[in-house]
């Protein structure tokens, strides 16, 4: 049931992409209306701060995991076959 699931968006790639662009750029708009009351940290008072810092902190982790996969799991071609 997973795999078909995760298959069929695989397939739509194109699609799942795009609705992730679109909550983003929901996320900054909303940033826009929103009243802010007290800023705890200089983020607080840019607007898209949250946006860019979640966006940015996913594609760090992504490229630091990617790595370390590689680093520590990734074996040669022929390893079970010796």
């Amino acid at each position: 049931m997973m795999a078909r699931w995760i298959g069929y968006l695989r397939e739509r790639a194109h699609i799942v992409k795009g609705v992730f662009f679109a909550f983003l750029v929901f996320a900054v708009a909303f940033d826009f209306l929103i009243h802010r009351h007290e800023p705890h940290f200089f983020g607080d008072q840019i607007i898209g701060f949250w946006s860019l810092f979640g966006l940015l902190g996913c594609l760090g982790m992504i490229i630091v995991c990617k790595g370390l996969s590689h680093v520590w799991l990734e074996r040669e071609e022929d390893y079970y076959d010796r």
